[in-house]
């Protein structure tokens, strides 16, 4: 298979040589193959990037002060142009992170569109600006503007979703941007790049600079940047808060999870099995809002441990471009390492393993580590605490109800989750007391016309629906006089 290389970076509406000849090579987690290559930005890159976004927003005529209309004429190209490329797009994200290709094209080749013609539409619908009369005699024009230059900052465990999480409101909104994409997954934020250079985005709106975390956290800091979107680590997230505190810059924070399934005594388990799966080991176990923990009533529990056994032994592994494949390869060797280091945790800390736990026999060019499953977990248990980031499930036990939702809260995070039950109105009111930012019943997705993120060490703000558009705006009013001035 011949490799993709790029030697350019994307940034001002073209491709310029880099500041260092120093590179980016991407391998396969499948077997280590080089699949590609990017030139590494540096900090000469972040601040032309910035430079190009910064001129791209302050010019009286550019991107903030074009008509909503014709922006979304421009964001209509450019999901085009992203569609025309989707099966690519899915195929590269693939290629560098594992995820099996039927999930890439979903969420990495079909999402981003959506995510563009949702918030031009959102845009243009609603009024430019707002009259309201005042209570002390006069009244106020509310206008919402775009907060500026956003620094987007994405992992690589679902890239191109979660890059236009970012880009798509901002670009509804006027905002220009600079997006670092992680080093695991740069090949597909090029395709981006082509995507937007010939939709004719117009140049600076768009800037495109690969790095790792040193390169982000000065970007993150760089005074040309007026917002900061990020989404990662809790850990990472704290110290970006901490600069954009210092700083006052708003930013939006999409971090952990430690997202609890919960099943109710009625619930029939084997019959919901593949929504089940898609919340427990969906993209190998390397999604921020998984329900990692599940909570089985003490009633039926090995009953629910047996079947989630089964379904874990049952999924296919293998290739991640193979159709067929349902857990792939996890990113890299060091996220591998460390999510063995869990099970590890987990089996000395007394936990029962029903499955997994190891290594696939034949597949050991590649990261792979089987669908792994505890039972008598306790809710204090290191593998129910702490965020993995691997095909790794905890069943912990409950008595009732308030229990249940007990252990629920009982958690650093509050991301996401699910109650499966086969009376639905049961379950939302058991998802009305847990505390977390989004929660399903007897299933889990993120639509785009409702708000997604955390609570506690999950993060700060919303994206997606009106409250993702609303993150890339600021509000002015202006106070007009009473009419006998």
């Amino acid at each position: 298979m011949s490799t993709i290389d790029y030697s350019s970076l994307y940034i001002g509406g073209g491709w310029s040589a880099p500041s260092s000849g120093e590179t980016i090579t991407v391998r396969s987690p499948a077997d280590g193959a080089t699949v590609g290559s990017v030139p590494l930005a540096v900090e000469t890159d972040i601040d032309a990037a910035v430079a190009a976004a910064r001129s791209a927003f302050d010019d009286p005529t550019g991107w903030a002060a074009w008509d909503r209309v014709d922006r979304s004429k421009v964001l209509e190209r450019f999901a085009e142009e992203l569609e025309s490329r989707s099966p690519e797009t899915a195929r590269r994200v693939s290629l560098q992170n594992g995820m099996p290709i039927w999930l890439a094209e979903q969420f990495e080749g079909g999402f981003p569109p959506v995510l563009l013609r949702y918030y031009a539409g959102l845009t243009t619908a609603e009024p430019a600006e707002e009259m309201r009369p005042g209570m002390l005699g006069g009244s106020a024009i509310v206008t919402r503007e775009p907060v500026g230059v956003v620094a987007a900052i994405v992992p690589w465990n679902v890239p191109q979703a979660i890059s236009f999480l970012k880009i798509a409101p901002a670009l509804a909104a006027g905002c220009t941007v600079v997006l670092k994409p992680a080093e695991e997954t740069v090949l597909d934020a090029f395709l981006v790049a082509e995507a937007a250079h010939a939709a004719g985005l117009p140049a600076g709106v768009l800037n495109i600079v690969p790095g790792g975390r040193d390169l982000g956290a000065y970007l993150v800091a760089h005074p040309g940047v007026d917002k900061v979107s990020f989404t990662g680590s809790t850990g990472a997230g704290r110290a970006i808060a901490e600069t954009c505190g210092r700083l006052l810059r708003p930013v939006t924070l999409e971090l952990g999870g430690k997202s609890a399934a919960v099943v109710l005594d009625d619930a029939d388990l084997a019959s919901s099995i593949d929504n089940f799966f898609g919340v427990t080991f969906l993209n190998n176990g390397q999604i921020c809002w998984l329900n990692t923990r599940v909570l089985a009533p003490r009633s039926r529990y090995g009953e629910i441990v047996d079947t989630i056994t089964d379904l874990a032994r049952s999924l296919p592994i293998g290739d991640p471009l193979d159709p067929k494949t349902k857990i792939g390869p996890l990113v890299s060797e060091k996220q591998r390492d460390r999510v063995e280091g869990y099970i590890a945790k987990g089996r000395a800390e007394g936990a029962r393993l029903t499955t997994g736990g190891g290594r696939i026999a034949g597949l050991e060019q590649g990261w792979f580590v089987e669908p792994t499953v505890f039972a008598d977990v306790t809710n204090s248990a290191t593998i129910a605490r702490e965020e993995i980031f691997g095909p790794v499930l905890t069943v912990i036990p409950y008595e009732d109800e308030a229990e249940a939702i007990e252990i629920a809260n009982d958690s650093d995070y509050g991301l996401g989750g699910s109650v499966w039950s086969a009376d639905v109105e049961r379950a939302t009111a058991v998802a009305r007391r847990i505390r977390s930012g989004t929660i399903g019943i007897n299933h889990y997705s993120n639509d785009p016309h409702a708000p997604f993120g955390g609570v506690k060490a999950s993060g700060l703000g919303r994206e997606l629906g009106p409250e993702g558009l609303d993150a890339f705006r600021t509000y002015k009013t202006v106070y007009l006089p009473p009419a006998s001035f």
